[in-house]
């Protein structure tokens, strides 16, 4: 299975391992859920949901998938593999539309509910020199797990900014954020790219190494030409200083709005049994990981940038008085 490292089991029978999807059996369903690395947001977020959606659905055993990201979720959905993905939005409307890795291969996504915004980070240390982009080339780099929605953000990042990603590098690895961070602290990577909910521990643990200076790279003046060759899925944000330990200065940097989504075909009484509960467990939600603070009526209006509602969903979001743009 593509991208997958181990399976997290988080459900109310312990010990029973889930089906591939969303399967019926008697009364008993299983649900598996595609969420990231384990250094990253989705992970956590994707346990509780998990957690939430076995005990509040009669007969419902859900469990996630530690997989590679966004890219990889969506190539499980495609397989029926797993029932429901976090996703990033450009890898999905990659998906819908049939491109770059999905090419032949398009994916029936449909969006449930848009979560919170997803950072490009380009983080690095002060002893490598590296204060901006250009600052990369000849540099060893990682950018991202192979089959990463990182990765993806990244090639584009680095072709905006004028780099060759096979070529400009003194070496080019495909590590996970936790990886990255190891990698930097026995000087063996200068730098790396990642994509995630602020805060995410893998950076937080880089940032609070003894003797460590963590440096944030700002990029979002390569957001026009991005959103010029790729669409409106991507925006300019900050990250506020000290959002991770020893961040002095702002980040500016490039967005993206993270959705849960299934196949189009999921039936729709059992998505809005599943929305309901996201929604009625919101705030148990933003303490599991804080990125959930941002799941609100108003950010629902971001899955328009291309990915299509579950027709389900979208009729729960209009009757709590969310404006679907």
């Amino acid at each position: 299975m593509s991208g997958i490292t181990r399976r997290h089991v988080i459900a109310a029978a312990a010990g029973t391992l889930a089906l591939p999807g969303l399967a019926r059996a008697q009364a008993a369903q299983q649900l598996a859920i595609a969420t990231g690395t384990t250094g990253g947001v989705y992970y956590p977020l994707g346990g509780a949901l998990a957690n939430y959606l076995s005990r509040g659905i009669p007969g419902m055993s859900s469990t996630v998938e530690v997989t590679g990201g966004s890219v990889a979720n969506l190539q499980l959905l495609g397989a029926n593999r797993v029932g429901m993905v976090l996703t990033q939005v450009d890898a999905s409307v990659d998906a819908i539309r049939g491109n770059d890795r999905f090419r032949g291969r398009p994916v029936p996504v449909r969006a449930l509910a848009v979560l919170y915004t997803n950072r490009m980070q380009v983080v690095t240390v002060a002893s490598t020199g590296i204060r901006s982009m250009a600052d990369l080339k000849g540099k060893r780099v990682s950018t991202g797990a192979p089959g990463s929605a990182t990765e993806v953000m990244a090639f584009r990042l680095i072709e905006a900014a004028g780099l060759n990603r096979d070529t400009d590098f003194r070496a080019r690895e495909r590590l996970s954020p936790a990886e990255s961070t190891n990698a930097i602290k026995d000087g063996k990577l200068d730098a790396y790219f990642f994509v995630s909910g602020v805060p995410t521990s893998a950076i937080t643990d880089l940032g609070a190494t003894p003797g460590v200076q963590l440096v944030m790279i700002d990029h979002d003046q390569y957001v026009p030409a991005i959103v010029e060759k790729y669409g409106p899925v991507y925006f300019a944000e900050t990250i506020p200083a000290g959002t991770y330990p020893g961040q002095t200065t702002p980040n500016k940097q490039m967005s993206v709005a993270n959705i849960v989504a299934v196949r189009e075909d999921m039936p729709a009484a059992l998505v809005t049994q599943i929305v309901q509960i996201m929604w009625s467990n919101r705030e148990d939600w933003a303490r599991v990981h804080s990125a959930a603070r941002d799941f609100t009526l108003d950010g629902q209006k971001t899955a328009a940038a291309g990915v299509p509602w579950h027709p389900a969903a979208e009729a729960f979001w209009k009757a709590q008085g969310a404006t679907l743009g």
